[in-house]
C-alpha cells in the first residue's frame, strides 16, 4: 500500500522494484501513479478520493490471495484497515498486515502519532526502519505492540547507485561542490546549511539543494538577501539516477536534518563515494557507529557546520576521495538491500 507512487518513493524503489522478479507483487495506491511501473508489478490505483481508494483496495483483494499486505504510512494504514473491514475475508486479511515505521516519533505530526495507536494495536507486525527509530517511541506505543515489533534497518539499492555513477567524474575548475538531498522543510533544516555555506563561501564553492517543499520561497528570499543565489542551486525534484550522479560528482554531502528514521539519502550518497557530514541525531549516529571518518555536528549549529565544511574544503582531492571510498565501503558492508530484504523475508514468514 503506497499513498503516492512517484520517482522518489522509497517504498517503491527499495521494497518493490528490486524484487519484482522474485516476488508476486501488487501495489495499491491512493493517488494515480506518477511513473510507469514494470509489467511484473500489478497496480490498483486510486484516484485521490476515499471512494477511489476503497475501490482500489476491493479490486486488489478480489484479484488475488495475499500472504502479506504491507502498509508504509499512517493515513494509508488506517484507511487500509477501514477498507478491509468491508471485505468478506477480513479476518484472514487482517492476519496478513505488516506496517513499516519510516521515521522517528518526534518527526510525525500529531495526527499521524495518533493514527499509529490503532496501527500498533492491530497490525500483526510493526517494523521499525532502524534501532534509533524504534527507541524514539514512548512507552504507550511500545506497550501496544505486545511483542509484535521488529527492527529491519533501511537500506539502499547499491547496485543501482553503482550503475548510475559508473561514468561520473569529480568537480572541475577548482569548484568545491556541496550537495544536500531532502525535503525543503523545517525538519531537514536547509536554512542552517545555507547559513553555514555563507560563512565558508569564498566564491569557489557551490551548494546544490535537491528536493522540494514549503521552505522553497523562503530559501529563495534568503539567497537573494545574502547574494548567494548564483552559488546556491535549488534543483527541485530530479530523477533518482541523476541524484546519484550529483552525489558522485560532489566533494561533500551534508545532511543538517533535525530528525530522520534511517536516511536512505545518506546511504546513497555514501554508496556513490561522496564524503558525508551529518547532524548529530540518533539515526545519523546509527549510520556512523564505530567509524571516525563521518563527522557529526550539533543540530542547527551553522558555525560548526561551516567549520567542518571548511575542513573538507581544505583537503586535497585525493584525501576526499579516500574518505569517500571509506563511505562507499561502509555502505556496502552495512546497508545493502539484500540484508533488508532478508529481514523482511523473516517477518513475512512469521505470518505465513
Amino acid at each position: 500500500m503506497i499513498f503516492l507512487l512517484g520517482e522518489t518513493n522509497s517504498q517503491y524503489n527499495e521494497h518493490c522494484l528490486p524484487v519484482k522478479d522474485e516476488r508476486d507483487l501488487s501495489i495499491c495506491t491512493y493517488f494515480e501513479p506518477k511513473l510507469q511501473v514494470p509489467e511484473e508489478i500489478e497496480v490498483f490505483a486510486g484516484d485521490g478520493t476515499l471512494r477511489g481508494f476503497f475501490r482500489a483496495i476491493g479490486s486488489a483483494v478480489r484479484a488475488s490471495c495475499y500472504d502479506v499486505i504491507h502498509a508504509h504510512a499512517p493515513p494509508t494504514a488506517v484507511l487500509l484497515m477501514l477498507g478491509l473491514m468491508r471485505q468478506r475475508r477480513r479476518r484472514k486479511l487482517f492476519h496478513s498486515l505488516v506496517y513499516t515505521v519510516h521515521d522517528s516519533f518526534y518527526d510525525y505530526k500529531l495526527r499521524d502519532k495518533l493514527f499509529m495507536l490503532p496501527i500498533f494495536a492491530t497490525f500483526r507486525r510493526t517494523v521499525f526502519c532502524g534501532h534509533a527509530a524504534q527507541e524514539s517511541y514512548p512507552a504507550l506505543w511500545q506497550t501496544l505492540l505486545r511483542g509484535r515489533g521488529r527492527v529491519v534497518p533501511n537500506a539502499a539499492d547499491l547496485e543501482r547507485v553503482e550503475r548510475a555513477v559508473s561514468g561520473a567524474g569529480g568537480s572541475a575548475n577548482g569548484v568545491f561542490d556541496i550537495v544536500s538531498v531532502g525535503r525543503l522543510e523545517e525538519v531537514k533544516d536547509p536554512l542552517a546549511l545555507v547559513a553555514a555555506f555563507r560563512q565558508v563561501d569564498d566564491g569557489s564553492a557551490r551548494l546544490h539543494l535537491i528536493g522540494a517543499g514549503t521552505l522553497e520561497s523562503r530559501l529563495k528570499d534568503e539567497l537573494r538577501r545574502s547574494e548567494l543565489d548564483e552559488r546556491v542551486t535549488l534543483t527541485g525534484l530530479i530523477p533518482r539516477d541523476e541524484v546519484f550522479i550529483r552525489c558522485a560528482e560532489a566533494d561533500l554531502f551534508v545532511s543538517p536534518s533535525r530528525g530522520e528514521g534511517l536516511p536512505v539519502a545518506v546511504m546513497e550518497a555514501m554508496a556513490s563515494g561522496c564524503p558525508v557530514l551529518l547532524s548529530d541525531i540518533a539515526p545519523h549516529r546509527e549510520i556512523a557507529a564505530g567509524v571516525d571518518f563521518i563527522p557529526l555536528v550539533p543540530v542547527g549549529d551553522a558555525a560548526l557546520i561551516a567549520r567542518e565544511i571548511d575542513r573538507f574544503k581544505r583537503m586535497t582531492p585525493e584525501q576526499r576521495r579516500e574518505v569517500g571510498a571509506k563511505c562507499r565501503n561502509l555502505a556496502r558492508d552495512r546497508f545493502g538491500l539484500e540484508r533488508m530484504h532478508a529481514g523482511y523475508e523473516t517477518v513475512y514468514r512469521e505470518l505465513a
